[in-house]
């Protein structure tokens, strides 16, 4: 058995394995402690000729900071501001394995042109095969108008692809939006506050430019300090899959116009504003009310029509995540524990989803730093910052879902919903 050990932050692409007994070591790794002083608080055998070795690992790896993280930090940034567009990351992967799922043996030999070609083929069909199963039994299975926003999942596709389907499959015969923009969570990034993004995201059926003019209203409306918070840590969107993950099925649902262009996008990491009251977690960052206030204002002076995506995953719960509510087992299997844990879970989800489908943002808020989100919702700020911005009338949830691995390390929630 081995240890991986890797940037969640992805900065560096590069794994460590090592022993599992390392993970005694790693919390002194603080830069607190010289390393004669780890290797006598560990003991268990450990001397200074082992730890070294590993030290070196993992500054090689760019897993510590210094020279060689910061070296591999100034690049990607770099990299980032080069370029108007995201890369595709984690669809990149889904494509890829989807084409080696199809091709089978052909696929070494296949081009990286070919392998994209026929993931991105397969994936538009799956997609349609996902919303007519979604929307089958369905009493209304498209929506009149385009909602001012919707909510879907940011899970992967296999676990989440009911509630993408379930909101998405709706819009397919509604008024194209003139542009879109997707309010994500900000899983490893550095910012403490909104984070937003001044880049496109392309996919392997194409590329969704950055809604400059709306960016540029928004600026202005946050003024010269708040605008330059805004966008301070945007290269926390390098990897965030919470945005890229909607990209496909705007694409894939929307079509390109005419001149084969995908509606504008502009992305946003949203933080929780059950902590700090909405402030910044050091203050130092942009604050939900600000932001909220000026998008309300940038939007409203836009042309045409724009429709908000809150991307927004629910309860994280089991060993993975950490306890909750005072079990930290698998939740998988009908003993009475887990049973009653899984209840408890999905009794809070639905108690808070009912905040949300009576568009009651403060009450969310309240009662989630009340309880200090006892089974992690992560996208409490996406969900907040949509309703507040839409000002909607009527909040339509139409699904709830949770999705565990066969093993009941992880279930997460979500729900999929319209704000008209």
């Amino acid at each position: 058995m081995a240890l991986g050990l890797a940037d969640s932050r992805q900065i560096s692409k590069k794994v460590v394995f090592t022993v599992p007994a390392a993970q005694f070591i790693l919390p002194l790794m603080d830069g607190n402690r010289g390393l004669d002083e780890i290797v006598a608080a560990v003991g268990r055998g450990l001397n200074r000729e082992s730890l070294e070795h590993l030290v070196a690992q993992l500054d090689d790896a760019g897993l510590l900071f210094g020279p060689t993280f910061e070296a591999m930090l100034a690049q990607m940034r770099a990299d980032f501001d080069a370029n108007g567009v995201l890369p595709p990351a984690s669809t990149a992967t889904l494509i890829d394995s989807i084409a080696q799922h199809e091709s089978g043996e052909r696929f070494e030999s296949m081009s990286e042109s070919e392998r994209t070609q026929v993931g991105m083929t397969k994936l538009k069909s799956v997609m349609d095969e996902w919303m007519g199963a979604a929307l089958k039994d369905a009493q209304q299975p498209s929506f009149n108008a385009l909602p001012k926003a919707i909510v879907a999942p940011h899970l992967e596709y296999q676990r989440g692809w009911l509630n993408y389907a379930s909101v998405y499959g709706r819009l397919r015969v509604v008024d194209r939006p003139d542009r879109i923009v997707i309010l994500g969570t900000n899983h490893f990034g550095e910012a403490t506050g909104v984070c937003g993004c001044d880049k496109g995201y392309e996919t392997a059926f194409g590329t969704c430019e950055c809604d400059t003019q709306l960016l540029a209203a928004l600026k202005d409306a946050l003024g010269p300090a708040d605008a330059e918070k805004l966008l301070a840590n945007r290269y926390d969107h390098e990897s965030e899959h919470s945005i890229e993950l909607q990209i496909p099925w705007i694409q894939h649902v929307f079509g390109a116009d005419e001149g084969g262009k995908y509606p504008k996008v502009f992305g946003v990491l949203v933080h929780d504003p059950a902590v700090n009251d909405g402030n910044s977690y050091d203050g130092n960052g942009l604050g939900i009310e600000p932001f909220i206030a000026a998008m309300k204002k940038a939007i409203a002076a836009m042309p045409g029509k724009t429709l908000i995506v809150a991307s927004a995953d629910l309860s994280h719960v089991g060993p993975a995540f950490g306890p909750t509510y005072g079990y930290n087992g698998p939740l998988a299997g009908d003993q009475e524990q887990v049973v009653n844990v899984r209840n408890q879970v999905f009794a809070h989800d639905r108690e808070m989803v009912t905040l949300v489908a009576e568009n009651k943002p403060d009450e969310l808020i309240a009662s989630m730093a009340w309880q200090s989100n006892p089974t992690r919702w992560c996208s409490v700020g996406s969900l907040v910052a949509t309703m507040k911005i839409v000002e909607a009338q009527r909040v339509e949830v139409l699904n709830y879902a949770a999705a565990m691995d066969p093993e009941g390390s992880t279930m997460v929630s979500s729900i999929s919903a319209a704000m008209h």
